[in-house]
């Protein structure tokens, strides 16, 4: 299957891989996009915008990217950082008072941002209305109690951590906008690239729907689908933590291809966008995009630098994974492009990351869900298309 768009001389075989992926149907509807040393190398679609295959998955076409959103959460982050309106090594109470109940008060930004706190799903029973509803699943999660003591290990915060981080950022910026319209303002809006927090209705046609969903269903080998089970299931860290004590979990139709969900600020998981675009902000974390560069060299070394002890295994996931300030940096779990790398993988696929040592920016996103959180073989061999072409040109 053939796929449009544009790529430069020697980045011929992300083309390859993109394409191979869509010929032997790993891939329905996708995009990927690439840029180096601070010019688009890369940027195509192809395939088909759902599984009737009557719409061609284009350059117009929107798609939700899971936890890929975590990585545009910790820009806005490190934004306010570079602006001094937040400080990664004070306390979050600082900014949101509130957030000090039940022994939070010496709880630092980069404790929060690293997913160290023991917050990665609220106690009690929760509605997905009420996770919806901003005012409600803040305040919430303020007068929860950490599952752990902070600081002494770290779990991933699936959904919590976009609630947390947004309303730290709410709290610091003078103007108090929310994470949505912070987005728009200051990275989105700058750069000229098209990322949702809080889909306008407008755009709800342009948004491809989810094929597919996260964990055993989506794995054919039983053994495989047993172990998921066993580690994700009701109850446990995982499944509490993906499913927010079961507010998200599926039950007929996914509430992820929903209008409801849509038109929410989901931080860690319902960015609305495309490769391109994810691309393009990325590469202006590192050097001047058309003039525009979101992060100073100096704050994103800060951010990018991993705060996690090596190989210390996730206390929500069980395997070890490896954060800085928001971002997931590489190892086992998520390998990205090798040493120096920060983004965010998300479930079923998609990806973008950074890595200035490579002048290297790789969007990729898919509306096929695999069941895995990272490590995508779909983007992987995407990645080292790119990182083939990077090291040669």
């Amino acid at each position: 299957m053939s796929s449009n768009g544009f790529v430069a001389p020697g980045w011929e075989g992300v083309r390859a891989a993109f394409e191979h992926n869509l010929t032997e149907g790993e891939d329905v509807g996708a995009g990927v996009a690439v840029y180096h040393r601070g010019a688009p190398v890369v940027d195509l679609t192809g395939g088909w915008f759902d599984q009737s295959e009557t719409r061609p998955y284009d350059a117009d076409t929107l798609q939700l990217v899971f936890s890929t959103t975590k990585g545009i959460t910790a820009i806005a982050a490190a934004i306010c950082v570079q602006r001094g309106w937040l400080a990664y090594d004070r306390p979050v109470a600082e900014y949101w008072p509130e957030f000090a109940a039940h022994g939070k008060g010496e709880a630092t930004v980069a404790q929060l941002l690293s997913h160290q706190c023991g917050l990665f799903s609220v106690q009690g029973d929760i509605t997905m209305a009420e996770a919806l509803d901003w005012p409600t699943i803040t305040a919430r999660l303020a007068d929860t109690a950490p599952e752990w003591p902070i600081g002494s290990t770290h779990g991933y915060h699936a959904l919590t951590y976009g609630w947390l981080a947004g309303e730290l950022v709410r709290r610091a910026d003078p103007a108090h906008r929310s994470i949505g319209r912070f987005v728009q303002d200051e990275i989105a809006g700058p750069v000229g690239a098209e990322c949702y927090l809080g889909l306008p209705e407008q755009h709800e046609p342009r948004v491809s729907p989810m094929i597919g969903g996260l964990g055993g269903d989506a794995v054919e080998d039983p053994a495989v689908r047993q172990m998921i089970e066993m580690f994700m299931g009701p109850g446990t860290n995982a499944g509490r933590a993906l499913s927010l004590n079961g507010a998200f979990a599926a039950d007929g139709e996914n509430p992820w291809n929903t209008r409801a969900v849509h038109a929410a600020e989901i931080p860690a998981a319902n960015a609305i966008t495309n490769a391109g675009a994810l691309a393009r902000i990325y590469a202006a974390t590192m050097a001047p995009v058309d003039g525009v560069q979101l992060l100073d060299d100096e704050v994103r070394e800060v951010a990018r630098r991993t705060v996690t002890p090596e190989n210390e295994p996730d206390a929500c996931l069980i395997v070890p994974t490896a954060f800085g300030m928001g971002f997931m940096t590489p190892s086992m779990f998520m390998p990205f492009a090798g040493p120096g790398c920060y983004g965010h993988p998300g479930a079923g696929g998609s990806v973008a990351f950074a890595q200035p040592e490579r002048g290297l920016a790789l969007g990729y996103v898919m509306n096929k869900m695999a069941g895995n959180l990272a490590n995508d073989v779909r983007a992987m061999a995407l990645i080292e298309a790119a990182t083939a072409a990077a090291d040669a040109a």
